[in-house]
């Protein structure tokens, strides 16, 4: 499937210019188009799979939305929409990065679950009902299933945001590199994992090899896995069978990103991967595209593969669970 994208900016309300502005990315299965369209650089949206669900795919902190770029083409080409966005602002007091959009604030122990954690989300939203109204993807767009998917912080966004109470139109989450780890720093003990929304379907990934996890001392001081099992474990209470845990063999935090920027995330805090990144990037990209085609498009085929997939021996899998 031909896919295309085109380029979107969107507003943050409460934020000051210029820090207050979103590029976004939208990727999307096209048309071959004719001569015509060909000479006005053009390329409609191919109607067979509308209306698309739309995946929202929230980046790491000082990951560029670029890196990510190969996931979204292998989504978009199973017939979904997908957003990636760059936001550059002042996320943390007095420091400008790269953001998924975090509301720390929200995050605080008095607070937490009672309101939104996302601040990138709401705008994100009203730009899809502009392009819903207008444009190559007018009224071509399911609005009502939105799937919320991220890397490490992005993770997390995508899975504290995955609430019906805040965002009815979301339908399911995914995370890579992602737990519900409290920190200390805002008001959290050592080792406090937090909940998470519990009503709609989640894939949980994470690898043996991840630095990352494995520096988050006050909740793993040796094993890479244990921030992402405890929260499959302790923040979700499941019995639908709809949670997923998949832990990666040899896998490392930035097995999902193409290439990680050494000059703004410091790469070297992690661990080497014992895999091929490009063979663990394609089965990332098969799990996640199998889990909505299983939970969000309602494919009844998708869910045997997506079985299959996780029962059959894989060097690349090292273990599954779900609830």
């Amino acid at each position: 499937m031909t896919v295309r994208a085109f380029f979107e900016a969107a507003k943050v309300e409460g934020f000051q210019s210029p820090y207050d502005t979103i590029h976004l990315k939208i990727l999307y299965p096209a048309q071959i188009p004719d001569q015509l369209e060909k000479s006005t650089g053009t390329e409609p949206a191919n109607p067979e799979n509308a209306p698309f669900p739309v995946v929202i795919l929230f980046n790491g902190l000082n990951c560029d939305a670029q890196q990510y770029q190969w996931l979204a083409v292998k989504l978009a080409e199973r017939g979904l929409v997908v957003v990636l966005f760059n936001w550059i602002t002042k996320n943390l007091p007095g420091v400008i990065s790269l953001t998924p959009g975090i509301d720390f604030e929200k995050m605080k122990p008095t607070i937490y679950r009672t309101a939104p954690t996302a601040s990138a989300l709401p705008a994100l939203l009203a730009k899809l009902e502009q392009l819903q109204n207008q444009g190559i993807l007018a009224g071509m767009l399911d609005l009502q299933r939105i799937i919320l998917g991220g890397h490490s912080a992005g993770g997390r966004v995508s899975m504290e945001n995955a609430d019906p109470r805040f965002f009815p139109e979301v339908a399911a989450s995914f995370a890579y590199g992602a737990s519900s780890t409290g920190f200390p720093i805002i008001g959290y003990e050592p080792g406090t994992i937090l909940p998470l929304p519990d009503s709609l379907p989640l894939l949980l990934m994470g690898g043996t090899r991840d630095g990352f996890m494995v520096k988050s001392s006050e909740v793993s001081p040796e094993d890479a896995t244990t921030p992402v099992i405890r929260t499959f474990q302790e923040a979700i209470t499941g019995g639908r069978n709809d949670t997923y845990l998949v832990i990666l063999e040899g896998a490392n935090h930035f097995s999902i990103v193409d290439e990680p920027d050494s000059t703004i995330v410091r790469s070297s805090l992690d661990l080497e991967a014992t895999q091929s990144q490009e063979n663990l990037r394609l089965l990332i990209s098969e799990i996640i595209g199998l889990f909505i085609d299983t939970y969000v498009r309602h494919q009844p085929e998708a869910s045997q593969l997506l079985e299959q997939l996780l029962n059959t021996a894989n060097p690349l899998i090292k273990s599954f669970e779900r609830k």
